[in-house]
């Protein structure tokens, strides 16, 4: 780990997560959508909306996942980050999160509800800094950390991909 990199988790206060990387709940909204409001999905009440800081490194990725709310994902600072998404069709897509927006980087982005998605930083020594939010607010209720033989199974034309960026 980078001088820097050790600065900003410092800074912040991030703690390791567990799907990789780093973060920092930094809002937890003190409005409450009662359960009765909420798609059938959702088992209790959650906050309107929360928002975290994330880091990752080059050394780590996100590993696959999938959470019941849209997820919007800000850039800061570092290199870019690249946003894998696998949706329930099958279909595999991918977003550059960044600032270089002359070469398709993109400052934010939403990750659509019950999508699976992984994240890296492509450079080498490097590190992203970003943000996400959710509404309704997070609750780990609401992740499900992606096993790759669960994954294969249902996408087995993403295998190489789904090895490569799960944890079990």
């Amino acid at each position: 780990m980078t001088r820097q990199q050790q600065e900003i988790i410092d800074r912040f206060n991030l703690e390791a997560h567990p799907e990789g990387g780093y973060f920092k709940e930094t809002y937890r909204s003190h409005f409450i959508l009662p359960e009765s409001t909420l798609p059938a999905n959702f088992d209790g009440n959650r906050n309107a909306a929360t928002c975290i800081y994330f880091m990752l490194t080059t050394e780590d990725f996100s590993a696959f996942h999938r959470v019941q709310q849209d997820e919007t994902w800000h850039f800061y600072s570092g290199s870019k980050i690249i946003l894998h998404m696998i949706d329930a069709q099958s279909n595999y897509t991918n977003v550059f999160i960044g600032n270089d927006f002359e070469n398709g980087e993109i400052p934010q982005f939403t990750v659509p509800k019950n999508v699976w998605f992984a994240a890296e930083v492509e450079a080498k020594d490097a590190f992203a800094f970003v943000g996400c939010t959710v509404s309704p607010g997070f609750d780990f209720r609401d992740f499900e950390l992606a096993s790759s033989a669960n994954l294969i199974q249902n996408f087995p034309q993403h295998q190489a991909l789904i090895r490569r960026l799960t944890r079990e």
